[in-house]
């Protein structure tokens, strides 16, 4: 009888899907309460469903490259991407305090790129098991 091996699901694992799916829960909100969201805010509806589909997608590429990339990969990628987050979230609330209207406006667009960049960088990323000399090796 043939026995099939299943990869070995790590919290790292459970972790950077868990990652993706919140993504892709935010957006969801993002999208379905873009105008009310954007009044509370301050943002224009049109960039609340642009940053929804931009965390819908890179929600959606978090979840479906764990398998082929490295977990050191995606808690970099983590990382780099809140704290943009928090640092963008912090500027933000920095706006609102001195009276702008703009720190909805900041964030949003934060997570109208900051999604895409991450699911660029991961789909760039090396696949798991494959070294820098082996990439090279096959460009030739």
């Amino acid at each position: 009888m043939t026995q099939v091996v299943a990869p070995r699901v790590t919290r790292q694992t459970v972790g950077a899907i868990a990652d993706g799916a919140f993504k892709v829960v935010l957006a969801a909100v993002c999208i379905a309460g873009a105008a009310p969201l954007g009044r509370l805010l301050g943002t224009p509806a049109w960039l609340m469903i642009v940053s929804g589909v931009a965390l819908l997608i890179g929600g959606g590429f978090e979840i479906g490259y764990t398998r082929s990339r490295s977990m050191r990969t995606y808690t970099r990628l983590m990382i780099a991407y809140d704290a943009g987050w928090v640092l963008t979230a912090l500027a933000g609330l920095l706006m609102a305090w001195q009276g702008s209207s703009a720190g909805g406006e900041v964030w949003m667009g934060y997570q109208s790129v900051a999604p895409l960049v991450f699911a660029a960088l991961l789909v760039a990323a090396a696949p798991m098991g494959m070294t820098s000399d082996t990439r090279r090796d096959s460009s030739v």
